[in-house]
């Protein structure tokens, strides 16, 4: 049933705390990841895969294999009966037996930097065939973008591979066998191999997620007129952690296009301000005024709460609320849209997504979506309003992950000190927010739904006020 009312409330969120244990994915994890997409390839018709990955594309690499490349590409061959090969350049070469995984090192020079040594490496044509490549063999081709019906008519051919790599490997399948497009089998929201995770997987993506909400969170309470953007940015604590996108935060004029990065601008009393951090795994983003309340904005739009944020809280609500293992990603656009589907609110984009090493990995929500939401999904609230207008916007963009009874009982064994986050923000959610999740539904941020419209009022935020 819909929330009839939310508004303001004073509030203190509950302190969460940071990791003090790292979840690592096992290499028999990725052996099994593998043996899987093999049976699947066999299912398919397919004799081998190829998967590519670099720097901004590393997810289906990395959930493979455990090797996310660098400053280089790879390509991960995988042929049924033989050991899976990792072609990396120069600078890949030591990390690759660092990260260990299932996989047999093999060096290929071209895809290091320009000007780096080539001298010690065989050709591409030569190591794909040593590989096991075949003329007249159906290759599955993995880069990280399954093309659909919307997509100017591309078929299974269309590869998004380098066209170095692409050809090579049509040159030498030939006129007899295919190089086809199989990203889909890691991909498919429905049944791809990635849209279900296991429960050290989860932990994962809930480590990952209490830094990136931490961070801020640590914003929202530290930020002050006067601060340049980058020294706001500096509040989130970034630690190291390899990032899923580029840091973003921004007030007054660049704010309403939501992704540039900090600069040495100073933030002002009354500036609309928006901020995003993501790690591979996650990504939290928030946007509001730096103001205590609603008189120090401009006259026409000082009922923004009541005009923008209030009716957005409440379809976030509904959202959190409906979903649930078995909800159709139909009925979370139809929440969300019931709502706020006038066109002033500009809610273009999926309103929800599956999330995983890369931030966007595939999304079941878009209308009239008939697949339903499985245990083992990892999600992210994503409901971007863009009004193109004096109100700004506002956002809330946290993970989930959905699991049945089984799989919750696995992680609060085998991640304790998780489980031990995951049942506080449920807590949070239902007793100060009053949003009613299911018993499956689990919060992986440290700033659970907590939305501030004024960011210089610490402790007012977004909250159900009425069934």
């Amino acid at each position: 049933m819909p929330v009839a009312s939310v508004g303001l409330k004073s509030m203190s969120l509950p302190e969460l705390g940071e990791p003090t244990v790292m979840p690592l994915i096992a290499r028999a994890t990725h052996e099994a990841r593998i043996a899987a997409l093999t049976a699947l390839g066999v299912k398919a018709g397919l004799d081998a895969f190829a998967i590519y990955g670099d720097r901004e594309h590393a997810a289906n690499v990395a959930y493979l294999s455990g090797y996310d490349p660098r400053f280089e590409e790879t390509l991960l061959v995988v042929v049924p009966g033989r050991q899976p090969r990792l072609l990396v350049g120069n600078e890949g070469w030591g990390y690759a037996e660092l990260c260990g995984g299932p996989y047999e090192r093999v060096l290929y020079q071209t895809f290091s930097l320009p000007a780096q040594p080539r001298d010690r490496s065989d050709a591409l044509p030569d190591i794909l065939a040593d590989c096991g490549l075949k003329p007249g063999q159906r290759i599955g081709a993995i880069g990280w973008k399954p093309f659909g019906a919307g997509d100017a008519g591309f078929g299974e051919t269309a590869l998004d591979l380098p066209s170095f790599i692409a050809d090579t490997l049509r040159a030498l399948v030939g006129d007899k066998g295919a190089v086809v497009n199989a990203a889909n089998l890691l991909m498919n929201p429905t049944d791809g191999l990635r849209a279900i995770n296991e429960a050290d997987q989860l932990a994962a993506f809930e480590f990952a997620a209490t830094f990136t909400s931490q961070g801020l969170r640590n914003v929202l309470q530290g930020i002050e007129p006067g601060m340049t953007e980058l020294q706001a940015a500096r509040l989130m604590g970034m630690n190291g952690l390899p990032h899923g996108c580029h840091p973003m935060l921004s007030a007054g004029k660049r704010a309403a296009y939501g992704l540039p990065s900090p600069r040495l601008d100073i933030i002002q009393r009354g500036d609309p301000i928006t901020m995003a951090y993501g790690i591979q795994g996650a990504l939290n983003a928030r946007a509001g005024f730096v103001a205590e309340e609603a008189s120090e904005l401009p006259h026409a739009i000082r009922d923004y709460v009541e005009r923008l944020v209030a009716p957005y809280f409440a379809a976030v609500v509904d959202w959190y609320e409906a979903i649930g293992i078995g909800t159709t990603g139909g009925t979370l656009w139809k929440a969300v849209h019931d709502r706020i589907g006038d066109p002033f609110f500009g809610v273009s984009l999926n309103p929800g997504h599956l999330v995983h090493i890369d931030e966007w990995m595939h999304s079941p929500v878009f209308p009239g979506s008939d697949i339903r939401l499985r245990s083992g999904m990892a999600l992210q609230v994503d409901v971007i309003p863009a009004t193109g207008s004096a109100y700004f916007t506002t956002n809330i963009e946290d993970g989930i992950a959905l699991a049945d009874e089984p799989l919750r009982e696995e992680i609060a064994a085998r991640h304790p000190e998780a489980w031990s986050r995951i049942e506080a923000r449920r807590g949070f959610m239902a007793d100060v927010l009053g949003i009613r999740l299911k018993p499956e539904v689990l919060p992986f941020s440290n700033i659970p739904a907590f939305l501030p419209p004024f960011w210089l009022s610490r402790n007012s935020a977004m909250a159900v006020t009425g069934r």
